[in-house]
């Protein structure tokens, strides 16, 4: 009997470390550990003033676009000992240059940690809303600021709530609403890890109103960028690991019904989406294994994939922009204007392109 119980144990060993070297296996695979980087390049120059990332950008109809930078996030590079910043440039002036925006208000300034953004026009007087995740001491936390013209921010509203945990990025869909997407299935990273390691999708989109917040959408890997269609019917989700933009439409209620998943074979970022086309401009990392540790010999790639007629049965997915790291590194984001292209990074610096 205990000849049998030491071989059943043996056994059981076996085939549990063949279990997490099959997930080990697969882990690398997700990250793209063996993904040879292409290059494709556009006419760009460097944006001035920016030097430690524009983790997010967005633009308004009229061609100002908003960027946070000097994100400080777990595992990854920081250049920068300060806090983040939120700057504004001018797609319509003939040389583009990033301004920093002054925040006014209540708001802790000394922890500014700024992640995704997005923007609201208020229809009813054309009021600006900027809505910024933000996490002061690694905390979960949505601003909410009015823009004024004299490119200045006031503080409105910080916005916290159990949900809110591991917030990446934001949509807004009222003045003061908007679905959040968690990157992180727990608030601890080691359990988080397993659930990547056991290819548990337990990740959400949260919806949020002063009247209620719940979740909206579930059962994804690691919920990163998220944007809505120029129609405001349909919610894209990047779920980074699994290198698909998860389409939903929205129901009743603000609920999210799943639509289609669209494969981009990278582990792509933010998502803006053309205001005129409706075409999907991804942000995207072509190899996560060089991320972290970070090696500036071996500098993480960039990647800007692009997604035409996404709602159709064959959309069209293309390479815009690749580069192995030495022009830029580490790229989350590609904002479209009128032919023009703003690529922004984690940590690096951010590129303004012609697309024509």
């Amino acid at each position: 009997m205990a000849a049998m119980k030491k071989v059943l144990l043996a056994a059981a060993v076996a085939a549990f470390a063949a279990f997490i070297g099959y997930r080990i296996m697969k882990l690398k695979e997700m990250v793209l550990a063996s993904r040879d980087m292409p290059v494709k390049h556009l006419s760009c120059q460097y944006l001035q003033n920016i030097e430690y990332g524009a983790e997010d950008i967005t633009i308004l109809k009229d061609g100002l676009a908003f960027m946070s930078t000097g994100l400080h996030y777990p595992g990854l590079p920081s250049f920068s000992d300060g806090p983040g910043k939120m700057y504004i440039v001018d797609l319509l002036h003939p040389k583009p240059t990033p301004v920093e925006l002054e925040i006014k208000g209540e708001l802790d300034l000394s922890s500014f940690n700024p992640h995704g953004i997005s923007v609201y026009t208020d229809e009813a007087d054309d009021s600006v809303y900027l809505f910024v995740v933000n996490h002061p001491q690694h905390k979960s936390q949505v601003e909410i600021f009015h823009f004024v013209p004299d490119n200045t921010l006031v503080h409105l509203k910080t916005i916290t709530h159990p949900l809110l945990h591991n917030v990446n990025d934001v949509v807004a869909v009222g003045v003061e609403s908007f679905y959040a997407t968690l990157d992180h299935s727990f608030q601890n990273d080691a359990l988080h890890f397993l659930t990547l390691l056991l290819g548990l999708p337990w990740c959400e989109v949260v919806y949020y109103s002063p009247q209620e917040v719940r979740v909206a959408a579930s059962g994804i890997l690691s919920a990163n960028g998220i944007n809505i269609s120029p129609d405001k019917r349909y919610i894209y989700v990047a779920d980074i690991p699994e290198h698909e933009i998860e389409v939903y439409e929205r129901k009743e209620g603000e609920q999210l019904m799943h639509v289609k998943s669209v494969a981009v074979g990278s582990l792509c970022d933010n998502i803006e989406v053309d205001h005129r086309t409706g075409d999907l401009w991804l942000g995207c990392h072509p190899n996560g294994m060089k991320l972290s540790p970070y090696n500036p010999e071996d500098p993480p790639g960039s990647e800007v994939i692009r997604i035409k007629n996404i709602h159709s049965e064959q959309p069209v997915v293309s390479l815009e922009y690749a580069d192995d790291g030495h022009m830029l590194m580490a790229s989350t984001v590609a904002a479209p204007y009128e032919g023009k292209l703003l690529i922004g990074t984690v940590f690096h610096k951010a590129l303004y392109c012609d697309l024509k």
